[in-house]
């Protein structure tokens, strides 16, 4: 049964073979991504500026903050505030979460901290290693692929000199392919920080990245003359105001 089973995988490859010779392609049907650890996401990894004793607290700005985004929530339920609560340690902390700053975020939740490790570890909107200022984002799942985001990524690898999951020497860049982020009818897209860039092109990729750098205004959303989500023909549908109310009045 064993070597029937090989002698039907030889005849598959010397098949798929001569398809690429007759059809003039050379493809690659059998694709293995980067190779990665398994516990890679979950591992913290001691560093310098992120271990037990690297000191973090919120600044007295924040703070206000803290209380605010704990009001939203009855007391014996302060673990929701969990997640808006990382995010907020994250943004000032340089776009990373250091191991110091989850455990702060669990104290104020009165949760383990463990529970904010899993949390923090479970979601790819945390970093929990330093990037670069600008953290560029392409999306490369099936409807951005299908539209051209291998060359964005391409584009975006040879003009910033780094490879995927690397930063610049300058701590400009940090370069990451991600899953789908909810822009698919204007693809390809890419996230730079807060910022959606749609409708892109090798081009128009390149003339971002030289924007941001030189910290030039930019044009956020589709890179095209089209606005928002609107088709090649423009605005069909919904062409007047909607009538109202279009909620309530407390609101």
């Amino acid at each position: 049964m064993f070597s029937s089973l090989i002698k039907r995988t030889s005849l598959k490859g010397t098949f798929l073979n001569q398809l690429n010779k007759s059809s003039g392609f050379n493809r690659n049907y059998f694709k293995q991504s980067t190779l990665t650890r398994s516990d890679a996401l979950s591992r913290h990894v001691e560093t310098e500026d992120n271990n037990e004793h690297t000191p973090f607290d919120f600044t007295q700005e924040n703070l206000v903050k803290v209380e605010k985004i704990l009001a939203k929530y009855p007391k014996q339920y302060r673990q929701s505030a969990l997640i808006p609560l990382l995010d907020l340690a994250q943004r000032q902390n340089g776009g990373w979460i250091s191991l110091r700053a989850m455990d702060k975020v669990a104290h104020i939740c009165g949760i383990a901290p463990m529970t904010a490790y899993e949390v923090a570890s479970f979601y790819t909107m945390f970093n929990r290693t330093k990037i670069g200022q600008n953290f560029v984002q392409v999306c490369t799942t099936t409807p951005c692929m299908l539209r051209g985001s291998g060359e964005i990524v391409k584009a975006c690898k040879s003009h910033l000199g780094i490879q995927v999951g690397e930063t610049t020497p300058d701590n400009k860049f940090t370069l990451v392919e991600v899953e789908c982020l909810g822009a698919c009818v204007n693809a390809p897209m890419m996230c730079i920080n807060d910022d959606f860039y749609e409708d892109l092109t090798p081009a128009s990729t390149i003339n971002l990245l030289d924007q941001i750098k030189n910290n030039k205004p930019t044009k956020i959303g589709p890179q095209t003359h089209r606005k928002a989500a609107e088709g090649p023909q423009g605005k069909t549908t919904l062409l007047e105001p909607p009538v109202g109310p279009t909620c309530r009045d407390d609101l």
